[in-house]
């Protein structure tokens, strides 16, 4: 990481009570970052918080919702009493309702209308495309504007493989994530002038808490038939860890990308490079 180096720099991270953004939160702080962390769990987030106070201090946390604009606001604040200037905004809040999904890939003469697209609910499937699109604009437009005044930032958002290609069963779940991969390229244009870069991660499938019962069978720990098709699907035969995100934030992050903006990174094992045939 010598030559991607982030020490020094202040960084947000956004959903640092998730599996993701708390490992992304832990490496910043272990090199060399001042790091504030948002989450909605208490108890998650300050658990992120003790690790990386491990490393260094001055790091700050914040109990908060991304879709409450009000609390951003008043977290924005309290930042910049901390934060002469911030270098870095990381969007990794995001995820799903169940209700935003349908139990079934396909509708057919014999598929109960429960089971299909027209059994989903709509509450969850609105809340599931602005926590995943929205989630990320509100943080960015409170947080970004910082940036804009001083002339520099990075913001790097968190897309998926459905914004690449919609994942059966997760309708708005992957309108979200291509929305987040759109927006990206719009505000790194928009925001070029002002020397702000804008970049997108796309991870594959990447075991976490929320997506653990999807994957794998509680009772017998074996790949669900879901699962078994997602590590099929991937060339590198396996499923990936927070931690395989780390390297590329950092790269994004560095002095060193610095002709780099609105791009959608894979990090994925293959699974976009591979149509299966």
């Amino acid at each position: 990481m010598k030559m991607f180096s982030v020490k020094n720099k202040n960084i947000i991270v956004t959903g640092a009570s998730g599996v993701i953004g708390s490992a992304i939160s832990v490496a910043l702080a272990k090199n060399g970052a001042r790091v504030a962390i948002l989450g909605r769990s208490e108890n998650k987030l300050q658990n992120t918080f003790n690790k990386i106070n491990e490393y260094g201090n001055g790091h700050l946390q914040f109990l908060c919702d991304v879709l409450d604009v009000e609390s951003l606001k008043i977290v924005n604040s309290k930042i910049h009493k901390e934060f002469k200037h911030v270098d870095g905004l990381i969007n990794v809040a995001g995820g799903a309702m169940k209700g935003a999904s349908t139990k079934e890939e396909f509708l057919t003469s014999n598929t109960p209308f429960e089971d299909s697209f027209f059994g989903i609910s709509l509450p969850d499937f609105s809340y599931t495309t602005d926590l995943n699109f929205l989630g990320s604009v509100n943080p960015t437009k409170i947080f970004g504007e910082s940036m804009a005044k001083q002339k520099s930032g990075n913001i790097i958002n968190i897309s998926s493989m459905g914004a690449i290609q919609p994942l059966s069963k997760s309708p708005a779940y992957s309108a979200g994530k291509a929305a987040i991969s759109n927006f990206t390229q719009w505000l790194a244009v928009h925001l070029s002038k002002v020397n702000i870069r804008v970049n997108a991660i796309a991870p594959g499938f990447v075991l976490t808490e929320q997506n653990r019962f999807l994957l794998f069978d509680e009772k017998t720990g074996d790949l669900t038939p879901r699962g078994k098709r997602i590590v099929d699907h991937t060339p590198q035969g396996k499923l990936g860890s927070p931690d395989d995100l780390i390297s590329t934030i950092f790269w994004l992050l560095s002095d060193e990308s610095s002709f780099i903006t609105g791009i959608t990174v894979p990090v994925d094992g293959g699974f976009s490079a591979y149509n299966g045939i």
